[in-house]
């Protein structure tokens, strides 16, 4: 009899008490999480980005860039007319995810910058694994190949990452574009293509067509900056935005009076140059637009400034350390800079983790992820033993391990997975995130639910050589669950 009889034939795990309690503890949607140790008590100066941070849109404004992209690529690109058979397709990216701009190649890559298998796409269909191993020379993309620090394929860089909510129609035009010449044999420049849909979507944001009318929600920011106000805190405003949007947008989620929260409000800054680029000067612009020729000497409220930058701004206001907490949805963008250069406290708005934690704090996922735990720990423990019988039931362990790899990417989305993970290391956006965010949250409605005492202490998970906490998680965890299984037998 081999040392691990008995467990062959199970399709799930049958004790219902062993997942329950996960169950139990289910995550709330709406907690800030900590990446680094944090308190409200001593941030006095609270920063926003204005898109998706304050002001949320309506998912039908990503089928309007879709669509004015992919017709721009037409009539001044010379792209097929048959490019017009496309349409936006939902929920078929995710954020965060590599673009290998020589190859035409989107993919999810984890935080080792290894490759994940089954989420390399060539147009709108996967690539298999052989292939994509023999292209790459394995499943690891060198550093020098990567995206450059802000996502970008700059400088001998052949990767380009998308972080921000911005760039899903821009996937997806690629991934079209991508799948129309290939269906028809026709041969093309890879670099064009990318460089062309980029064009295409940017003039999408130039001409301010996506400004209109498409703002879905303000997430309750109204009530966040009335309560950060009425406490006495200082608040700005550094936005990529031109005003009128901006002022359309905060009438609509706050009010006409809503730059009274607001010490001071700067437009079009050009982020992240904004951040690095000492050269350009704040220059002050009326509400119609109207440029000021004079010197700026100081930031004051009720006034309107576009571009500048962030040296000018420290001198200017005084506002260093970490007295300050700055808030965007790109990590790149508005984050990095901020915390590794000026020692600002940061927060990331991440739309997507309602989504996510929902779906984690469902019976299914809890299911699936509890007996995936504990069939790697069996596989971790038994395959030590190799007579032929145990090596066998091993082999379906690990083919079964595989399948409930999969079934849990799917979860999240049948393409690309989660977000956070590539099955079980986090995702090249998860390590930019916890590096350059101290917290983050799905809004800045997560504020509501803390005063301005409050600490955000992040999680102490176990380091691989310490002792974990969660016993499922330890071989002898495992076998406790094999035990339980061959008692039922």
């Amino acid at each position: 009899m081999s040392n691990i009889e008995g467990a062959r034939g199970h399709q799930a795990l049958e004790n219902p008490s062993l997942y329950v309690g996960f169950l139990a503890n289910s995550v709330n949607p709406n907690t800030i999480f900590a990446n680094n140790e944090m308190s409200l008590h001593d941030i006095e100066i609270y920063g926003f980005d204005y898109d998706y941070t304050l002001a949320f849109y309506s998912r039908h404004l990503h089928t309007l860039i879709f669509n004015i992209a992919r017709d721009i690529l037409i009539q001044e690109h010379r792209y097929p007319e048959g490019l017009r058979e496309y349409e936006y397709i939902p929920n078929f990216v995710v954020r965060g995810l590599h673009y290998d701009v020589q190859k035409a190649l989107l993919m999810k890559i984890d935080a080792f910058h290894y490759i994940q298998l089954g989420t390399v796409y060539r147009g709108l269909h996967p690539v298999p694994d052989k292939e994509v191993i023999a292209m790459y020379d394995g499943c690891h993309v060198p550093l020098e190949n990567m995206s450059d620090f802000y996502g970008k394929s700059s400088h001998g860089h052949t990767m380009k990452q998308f972080m921000d909510i911005f760039s899903l129609p821009e996937m997806n035009l690629l991934c079209c574009v991508n799948d129309y010449f290939m269906k028809h044999n026709i041969d093309y420049e890879p670099v064009h293509l990318y460089k062309d849909v980029k064009a295409a979507i940017g003039d999408v944001h130039v001409k301010g067509i996506m400004y209109r009318n498409y703002i879905s929600y303000g997430e309750q920011t109204h009530a966040v900056l009335k309560k950060l106000y009425e406490d006495g805190k200082k608040m700005f405003l550094i936005t990529n935005s031109p005003f009128d949007f901006v002022d359309r947008g905060m009438n609509y989620i706050v009010g006409k009076d809503w730059r009274d929260l607001f010490d001071i409000v700067i437009v079009q800054a050009d982020k992240p140059g904004f951040f690095n680029d000492r050269r350009k000067p704040f220059r002050r612009v009326t509400d119609k637009g109207v440029l000021h020729w004079d010197r700026i000497h100081k930031l004051e409220k009720g006034k309107i400034y576009k571009q500048g930058n962030l040296y000018e701004f420290l001198r200017l206001t005084g506002w260093r350390g970490s007295k300050v907490l700055y808030f965007g949805d790109h990590i790149y963008s508005d984050l990095a800079d901020l915390t590794l250069k000026h020692g600002w406290r940061t927060g990331a708005i991440i739309p997507e983790l309602r989504k996510e934690i929902k779906i984690m704090n469902t019976e299914q996922y809890v299911h699936l992820m509890t007996w995936l735990q504990g069939l790697t720990g069996l596989i971790e423990h038994m395959q030590v033993h190799r007579d032929p019988a145990s090596q066998s039931v091993v082999q379906e362990w690990i083919k079964e391990r595989e399948a409930m790899r999969s079934q849990t990417k799917d979860i999240f989305n049948s393409q690309f997975g989660s977000l956070f993970r590539t099955y079980h290391n986090p995702t090249y956006f998860s390590r930019r995130l916890s590096r350059f965010a101290d917290i983050y949250m799905a809004s800045l409605s997560c504020l509501l639910n803390y005063d301005f005492q409050h600490t955000f202490f992040p999680r102490r998970t176990p380091l691989q050589h310490e002792s974990p906490f969660w016993p499922e998680q330890t071989s002898a965890g495992a076998l406790k669950i094999l035990e339980r299984r061959r008692a039922k037998t």
